[in-house]
């Protein structure tokens, strides 16, 4: 079973509301993550154990770059990021690296899997 997984605290507590139900990936780690998948969705930081939130469905997944992302992609990210300068500023201090509008990312949306049907 694949995982995407996230480090942050702020992410934690919005996957834990719902509020969140995409991620922005840098890069293009389209082939790692296919439109379709079924994955777990998880926490925690590199190298400590990961604790699963819940399954997810992987509905839309794109490859784009930080320049062209909508406010859809970014509401869904993070209701609280309101621009691309923002995101680029978020992913700065994530990556520990100068992020351009030009690189390329991944726009992976994602939909809760209920298991009691």
């Amino acid at each position: 079973m694949m995982a995407l997984n996230f480090q942050a605290a702020k992410h934690k507590k919005m996957l834990m509301e719902r509020t969140k139900n995409c991620t922005v990936r840098l890069g293009d780690v389209s082939k790692l993550y296919p439109e379709g998948s079924v994955v777990w969705i998880t926490t925690g930081k590199k190298g400590e154990p990961k604790h699963k939130l819940y399954s997810a469905y992987l509905d839309k997944v794109r490859v784009k770059t930080m320049g062209t992302l909508t406010s859809n992609d970014l509401g869904h990210q993070n209701p609280e990021i309101n621009s691309k300068e923002e995101l680029v500023a978020d992913f700065e201090k994530i990556y520990k690296r100068r992020i351009l509008m030009e690189d390329t990312v991944t726009v992976i949306y994602f939909t809760e899997v209920h298991e009691d049907l």
